[in-house]
């Protein structure tokens, strides 16, 4: 199906979930779009059938919280960020509830988390000014970029290139391979100080860059994202 405004409009809500008691912070859905993970303040994590349409298993972390999930390339492990004593990273197994690794690091709320799509490296983002390039198979940080704000951040559908997001107002593109060099493309739109970046998305395609925010609207210029494509496909 080709998501058209004409479809987009033409949908309604199907189910309504109401397992949580407080508000939900993130989801997921695992690579093989089976089922989706949500996280909330009260300290749960859902796990939905997707073809079932029903909540599947509940996991708790009543201790570190949980704010930021993403599924990593096993439909049976997550990692996180926590919102509770720490601002520890978490890989945790979902078989059996219990942690693989810790990934701490950053001393402020996480505000991104994004796993690459080719391997086990994954970027965090933090009101700490910096993010984290991780591997999950260390609890060491990979790389460490210093920003001058607030970043989001993002890996391309070909996991070479990632976006960060800084202070609700420039896109800055990096190649991983060379990112300590700094971004090779940098795009700065209007800044609307009645809302905050929440997310970058890249297409599949990787030609646009959806920008979130916690606003009504998506950023002004946005639309104007599309044009680095080319720039990308020439650093390749």
């Amino acid at each position: 199906m080709k998501l058209t405004d004409n479809v987009l409009r033409s949908f309604r809500v199907a189910k309504v979930f109401r397992e949580n008691s407080d508000k939900i912070n993130c989801f997921d859905f695992s690579s093989n779009g089976e089922t989706i993970i949500s996280s909330s303040d009260d300290d749960s994590l859902v796990l939905y059938d997707c073809q079932e349409g029903k909540p599947k298993r509940t996991l708790y972390s009543k201790k570190y919280g949980v704010d930021l999930i993403r599924y990593t390339h096993a439909a049976n492990t997550v990692v996180y960020s926590s919102n509770k004593i720490d601002d520890t990273i978490r890989y945790l197994s979902l078989h059996d509830n219990k942690y693989i690794r810790y990934f701490p690091g950053h001393n402020k709320r996480v505000t991104a988390l994004s796993m690459s799509p080719v391997d086990d490296t994954f970027i965090s983002g933090s009101l700490d000014k910096t993010i984290r390039l991780w591997d999950l198979r260390s609890p060491n940080c990979q790389g460490l970029m210093h920003l001058q704000g607030k970043p989001v951040c993002s890996f391309d559908p070909e996991g070479l290139i990632f976006a960060a997001g800084v202070n609700s107002e420039m896109v800055k593109l990096y190649d991983l391979r060379s990112f300590d060099k700094g971004p090779f493309a940098t795009f700065k739109l209007q800044y609307d100080r009645t809302c905050e970046w929440t997310g970058l998305k890249f297409s599949n395609d990787g030609k646009l860059i959806l920008v979130s925010t916690n606003g009504g609207a998506l950023p002004h210029g946005s639309r104007h994202l599309p044009s680095v494509q080319p720039q990308i496909h020439d650093v390749f």
